[in-house]
């Protein structure tokens, strides 16, 4: 499609007439100026247009678990949210641990996804933490990074070999944060599980965790990605690390600096996930590391769980929550909105960040690159209705939050993905 965007305003702008400008986008591409014919014009006065949001860390079931969310229905559920990009995990049933795995990901997301999918490919071979995985061919079949996600690498032997085998590849190490011995917990260890007779799990587990990879990132002089960063702990390890240096990147995702352990309360299961929610002084570092760029992208962690997989005792129910729709709705309305976090730090932490990690050459608005943009009304608020999502899943602990930043539309390509009624 052919599209010319008018009263563009730049990112962090007060919107003032003088500032405006149009964006042009010619097959799938953003453009230099021309005359058309244009299939559409759009007038975004008093919206906000950004890069296509990445979101780098999302589950999509799919193979597998198709109950829970499939590609295409996670990527409706992306669009819905002004996400352009999704990079999948590889917990599916088979994992993602070899190139015919990837093919098949990358073949159903062609037919069926309304936006861009990056298959995440498996450090080791059922994540079980043994044997390397065929990192080098799922490469070829079109991997972004590699991670065990869902389980920490094992030890400390493997992951010094996947950080120098997929540095050869030109491929990053994502990687859960969790001393393996330390992770038969359901929630945050504290007063509140005490409380409330279930087993918990020490922020330290996390924070020796990172720890570990940051000692082997600035031993190897190669890059590591800590993901779904929750406590005060690894945001201090990741920050002092910077400063020395060392190629680590951290992300965290919007439960952590929204909730805390005390959501768990009344046997929430709609709050229980890995790493679990924390304490109100981790929750406040993970602000400060988001303003301060310590933490350089935001992720949802899209975790979708069918009711039943929910709906049960809490020490039984399943780890994670759904997060596309929610994704920029909860940063814009908790960090932005309060003056914690800038907004140009949001978008960057959004698009070039995530970008700029898994080499996908996007999060920009610049001639060449493919039109991925995400419009949204932030004057605009919704109310998250958890039965009225999307995805396949309900499992949000949002219900009832008054977010501001509505999804006005979503493109892709150039082509639009979702539009609101």
């Amino acid at each position: 499609m052919n599209l010319k965007i008018t009263n563009v305003a730049p990112i962090g702008d007060d919107r003032s007439q003088d500032d405006l400008y149009t964006i042009y986008v010619k097959d799938g591409l953003f453009s230099d100026p021309f005359d058309g014919p244009f299939d559409r014009e759009i007038d975004a006065q008093g919206l906000s247009v950004l890069p296509g949001l990445i979101d780098a860390h999302v589950h999509l079931r799919d193979p597998g678990f198709e109950y829970k969310e499939d590609i295409l229905s996670g990527t409706k559920a992306a669009a819905a949210g002004g996400v352009t990009s999704v990079a999948c995990m590889p917990n599916t049933n088979p994992v993602i641990d070899n190139a015919t795995v990837v093919r098949y990901i990358m073949d159903k997301a062609e037919e069926k996804a309304v936006v861009n999918v990056f298959p995440i490919g498996a450090v080791s071979k059922g994540l079980k933490g043994e044997e390397l995985a065929e990192i080098g061919l799922m490469k070829e079949a079109g991997i972004v990074a590699v991670t065990d996600d869902g389980n920490p690498v094992s030890t400390a032997e493997l992951m010094k070999k996947a950080m120098r085998y997929a540095n050869d590849f030109d491929l990053v190490v994502i990687d859960h944060c969790e001393e393996p011995s330390m992770k038969n917990g359901v929630m945050n260890e504290g007063v509140v599980s005490m409380e409330l007779g279930v087993v918990g799990i020490p922020d330290i587990a996390e924070d020796m965790q990172v720890a570990r990879d940051i000692f082997l990132a600035e031993y190897l002089d190669l890059p590591v990605h800590i993901a779904h960063v929750s406590t005060k702990g690894a945001v201090d390890l990741i920050r002092e690390a910077k400063k020395r240096g060392v190629k680590v990147t951290g992300e965290t995702c919007p439960q952590y600096f929204t909730l805390t352990e005390e959501d768990c309360r009344g046997y929430n299961t709609l709050a229980r996930c890995n790493p679990p929610l924390r304490t109100e002084e981790d929750r406040i570092a993970i602000i400060e590391g988001m303003r301060d760029g310590t933490l350089d992208l935001l992720v949802s962690d899209h975790a979708p769980h069918h009711n039943d997989d929910k709906d049960i005792e809490f020490s039984l129910a399943a780890n994670g929550m759904t997060g596309l729709e929610t994704l920029f709705g909860l940063a814009y309305t908790k960090l932005v909105k309060p003056g914690l976090v800038p907004f140009t730090r949001l978008v960057e932490a959004l698009t070039k960040a995530p970008s700029d990690l898994l080499k996908l050459g996007r999060g920009e608005i610049k001639t060449g690159l493919p039109a991925d943009l995400s419009i949204f009304d932030l004057d605009s608020t919704f109310t998250v209705d958890r039965m009225n999502q999307v995805s396949k899943s309900k499992n949000t602990p949002f219900h009832g939050y008054e977010l501001h930043g509505v999804t006005v539309m979503t493109i892709v390509g150039g082509r639009i993905a979702f539009e609101k009624e």
